[in-house]
């Protein structure tokens, strides 16, 4: 079923305890959360059936997590999500270089980013979990002293919340991801080719073939990046396509059509044999679609052997390397500010013929 023991899961790492937090509602919905990432570590839900199965991939343990979450298994990534050129970006006239841990490039906060650290738990309840961190000055080579807030709370409509928070002391940048890797059927269940897909978009960022934003935003049109009415993800995923053939596979952000900072609908996945609808709703202005397809023989939850393509990612994020790219929304956070981010994953049940 899913349900991951919290005893079993829990350790001790660097003299801190890692926990698992478990969250629940009267429909029988169940999210568990570790203070180690802030990562979501499952999410069981119904299907039409009413048999309820994990959805997002991950581990059993919290030792697991700790040795071997190179995937960013259900992590919040930070302090900068996604990848920044050459690790470099200049703020307030000064260049800044950050730990480059992807080819030439800094992904997802770098060699320890906030995926890594253990947070502190400032709430719990069987319906909420807050975390908080404090990021020094020069860590990962950032600039300025952040407090970062994570909560996760769940609802009776079935819908798991992340509210994200962060102040600074001195400018600095700051985006917040969850990366979540989802399977409407149940997490090792196989390809997730079959899934329907929708996205709120008309336009996304190409890329380089080094992985780095070419600063375009192209349309969607006529593409295989176009999501605009529900497609299945396998429909175009091996297209003759540069785009999808420098990522193996979809890994791009899409500019999201809705107001930024209005909390809307951005995506809707469906999966035609359990039934399973989960609905995306961010404050953010980019969605990162990626279909896991560097992932190869990682051993996850019950043994299950996750290969490529057998989950997907939904990133609600400012856009890649935005702090070199003047025309994309600005990731820049000063004292005078407050980071804000707000994600909703709604899981209901469709009747498809």
């Amino acid at each position: 079923m899913g349900i991951i023991n919290e005893v079993t899961f829990n350790a001790v790492h660097k003299n801190q305890k890692v926990q698992l937090f478990t969250l629940k509602n009267k429909n029988g919905m169940i999210a568990q959360i570790t203070n180690y990432g802030a990562i979501i570590v499952s999410i069981n839900v119904k299907d039409k059936e009413g048999k309820l199965a994990d959805v997002v991939q991950g581990y059993d343990t919290a030792q697991q997590y700790i040795d071997k979450n190179e995937p960013y298994q259900g992590a919040i990534c930070g302090r900068c999500a996604n990848r920044i050129t050459n690790g470099k970006f200049t703020l307030n006239r000064k260049e800044y270089s950050l730990a480059v841990n992807n080819g030439s490039n800094h992904l997802h906060g770098g060699l320890i980013g906030f995926d890594k650290k253990i947070w502190d738990v400032k709430e719990s309840s069987a319906s909420k979990v807050a975390f908080q961190y404090t990021s020094p000055d020069g860590e990962e080579g950032y600039p300025g002293t952040v407090s970062v807030t994570v909560t996760y709370s769940i609802s009776e409509n079935n819908e798991l919340r992340l509210d994200c928070s962060g102040t600074t002391d001195q400018e600095t940048i700051l985006n917040l991801v969850n990366h979540s890797y989802f399977n409407l059927a149940g997490e090792g269940s196989g390809t997730i080719n079959n899934h329907q897909l929708q996205i709120e978009a008309d336009f996304y960022t190409p890329l380089t073939k080094t992985y780095e934003p070419t600063g375009e935003i192209l349309t969607v049109k006529n593409t295989p990046f176009d999501f605009t009415s529900l497609t299945c993800i396998g429909d175009r995923i091996d297209a003759d396509h540069d785009q999808l053939t420098i990522g193996k596979g979809y890994d791009h952000n899409f500019v999201l059509k809705h107001r930024m900072h209005s909390l809307e609908l951005v995506a809707t996945a469906l999966e035609p044999q359990s039934g399973r609808k989960m609905e995306v709703f961010t404050t953010m202005p980019g969605l990162q679609l990626y279909t896991a397809n560097w992932i190869k023989n990682e051993k996850g939850k019950e043994d299950h052997i996750y290969q490529e393509r057998e989950a997907f990612c939904l990133e609600t994020q400012n856009f890649p390397d935005a702090i070199n790219q003047s025309h994309f929304p600005s990731p820049i956070l000063t004292p005078k500010n407050v980071y804000k981010h707000s994600t909703i994953y709604k899981f209901s049940i469709i009747n498809i013929k």
